[in-house]
């Protein structure tokens, strides 16, 4: 069975050295507390009840999944996972990041990053039930009145109650504009949803006394279309405006999806009778509301194929030092074993490689984009918040994207690695590979984060992130020109980054004379975009090595995975950038009649 240790010594590289996390949060109003005395104990906690607590369960949620009792209507989730939520309550992980003054503890959204990496690494499954009670938080934290603020907020940064997102319908997904749930006025400012909603992670477990749901409906005098969505929240058991608890809401889990993956995460579909909720925000514009919670999510969710790459990894490694296959081909390597181990021999350490290069690299870029939402709420210079704002905008469909799509490649190569005893289902390999498939999918597919990178974040928003980002690499590249140490890594990321800035200007042109360009391109566009920016975290986490404290061994390890990204890894932009030229007319051309 797999075992997981979290990766502490890169996660502090990463936050200290890559990051400069001391610095940046010494100088973001709010952010002072967390000094490294503060963040190390934190990260050190944190792997403790990943490693001891969460990593063992991880199998079997796996193998228990969730079960539906259909005469309550309620869910129970797997064996240890409510024990498990309970320890993770007590120690105040709950409201880790959220703001002190609804019960957090108001620590960094980067740092606290990493402790969501190691929940996911150790139990994906159980990771599910925090993380939409994250954007819960934030949405009502942003769209709130101060009333549900206080009703809701504390109850679930304190981890008493948990929320959900409720989008989904039976017969619309990412068009929401076909949303049929209602919302009719009932007085005092009260709502009467109904509908039902389908996919909602977390609509119905046994973890705590309340579920929050933030629901989007139509109400009455609604306009067709998105320009019609409401959002509302609706909580399982009533809630009075003073935040006291009072009885059961005409809502229920009507049944929970049997699925590929992530067994031990409760996917219900959740019936709406009426059930009483109160509107969030202003009418009509629940979406842009949503999308708060929406982006916050997907933001997690690329950390959950990083967190999904760095495990296998772990995995993959450990049994490629131990298993013996065949000799080197260029001789012995073990000549005291009766055959060498699988890592000697260059197609695994081609995957190993690739998984290590994903996950730091991943680790990296996660952190990178976590610190932009610091700086986007905590500093103090309103130009400063606005180029954060726009940069983690364009950053978010990469990093969603990427990182997935990333982690079902990965999850696949540790899988091969194991050959046959990598298909079983004991070594835990197959499992990793079932559970990563999910993190394409959901929160929006890869086709979506495409979507949004090049239709609204570069056609749109006219390219505002992109220019900020590659001005930063513009700037880095201009600042280690004359260091001989880094010239391998930055002439190549100078050219990228160049051809980058040709290709989405020229690729903007043809869209302008034909609209179905932005889809025909979108999905290279988005892998062409994750690859160049893993290169440029790649190069500059060489920089922030060789100007470390840490030793020759991982200062020559990154400096090794770089080289292997710059050559194996980035030229895939090539066949992208030659798919994107190619444009829409081989995807167009062909009648509807003749796909037969």
């Amino acid at each position: 069975m797999s075992t997981y240790t979290a990766p502490l010594a890169d996660m502090r590289f990463a936050l200290y050295d890559f990051l400069g996390a001391e610095t940046l949060y010494a100088r973001l109003p709010g952010c002072e507390s967390a000094t490294r005395d503060v963040i190390d104990a934190v990260l050190e906690e944190a792997a403790r009840l990943c490693e001891q607590v969460l990593a063992p369960l991880n199998a079997v949620g796996d193998q228990e999944g969730c079960r539906y009792d259909q005469a309550t209507a309620s869910v129970a989730t797997p064996r240890g996972f409510k024990q498990a939520y309970e320890q993770f309550v007590g120690g105040g992980w709950s409201g880790l990041t959220a703001p002190a003054e609804f019960g957090g503890q108001g620590l960094p959204e980067s740092m606290g990053a990493l402790v969501k990496e190691m929940i996911d690494s150790a139990n994906l499954a159980w990771g599910t039930y925090p993380l939409l009670s994250h954007g819960a938080t934030e949405a009502l934290k942003q769209h709130g009145e101060p009333w549900q603020q206080q009703a809701f907020l504390k109850p679930i940064v304190e981890g008493r109650w948990t929320g959900t997102m409720c989008l989904t319908e039976p017969h619309c997904g990412t068009d929401l504009g076909l949303l049929k749930t209602r919302a009719e006025p009932a007085g005092d400012g009260v709502y009467r949803i109904t509908g039902t909603k389908i996919f909602i992670t977390a609509g119905e477990h046994d973890f705590t006394e309340n579920i929050v749901h933030l629901v989007l409906a139509r109400l009455p005098d609604a306009p067709a279309g998105t320009k019609g969505i409401s959002l509302f929240v609706v909580p399982k058991f009533k809630v009075a405006r003073d935040g006291s608890m009072g009885t059961r809401n005409a809502l229920a889990c009507g049944a929970i999806e049997h699925k590929m993956g992530i067994k031990g995460s409760a996917t219900c579909v959740m019936n709406f009778d009426g059930a009483e909720g109160y509107l969030v925000g202003q009418p009509h514009r629940g979406l842009a509301a949503m999308f708060t919670m929406m982006n916050t999510a997907r933001l997690a969710v690329g950390l959950q194929g990083q967190a999904l790459i760095e495990r296998a990894y772990q995995s993959a490694l450990a049994y490629a030092r131990e298993r013996l296959q065949m000799r080197a081909l260029s001789g012995a390597k073990y000549p005291d074993k009766p055959a060498d181990p699988l890592i000697v021999h260059p197609d695994v350490r081609r995957m190993l490689l690739t998984q290590k290069a994903f996950s730091e690299g991943g680790r990296a870029l996660g952190v990178y984009a976590y610190a932009l939402v610091d700086i986007q709420h905590h500093a103090a210079d309103e130009a400063e918040r606005r180029r954060a704002e726009e940069l983690v905008s364009f950053l978010t469909p990469i990093v969603k994207g990427m990182l997935t799509e990333a982690a079902v490649e990965c999850t696949n190569h540790a899988l091969q690695i194991y050959g046959g005893h990598g298909y079983i289902a004991e070594n835990g390999m197959e499992q990793f590979a079932r559970d990563a498939r999910i993190t394409t999918i959901y929160e929006g597919t890869t086709q979506i984060q495409a979507l949004d990178l090049l239709g609204r974040k570069i056609m749109q928003q006219q390219g505002a992130g992109l220019r900020h980002f590659l001005e930063e690499i513009s700037a880095f590249c201009q600042a280690r020109a004359k260091d001989a140490a880094l010239a391998e890594f930055i002439g190549p990321l100078a050219v990228a980054a160049k051809e980058w800035g040709d290709l989405t200007m020229a690729l903007g042109k043809r869209a302008m004379e034909n609209p179905e360009e932005v889809g025909a391109a979108a999905v290279d566009y988005l892998f062409y975009s994750g690859y160049v920016a893993l290169a440029y975290v790649w190069a500059k986490s060489v920089a922030a090595a060789e100007a470390s404290a840490q030793d020759a061994g991982f200062k020559a390890a990154k400096r090794h995975t770089a080289r292997f990204y710059f050559a194996r890894l980035l030229p895939r932009t090539r066949a992208h950038r030659a798919a994107i030229e190619a444009g829409a007319d081989s995807l167009l051309a062909m009648p509807d009649a003749q796909f037969g």
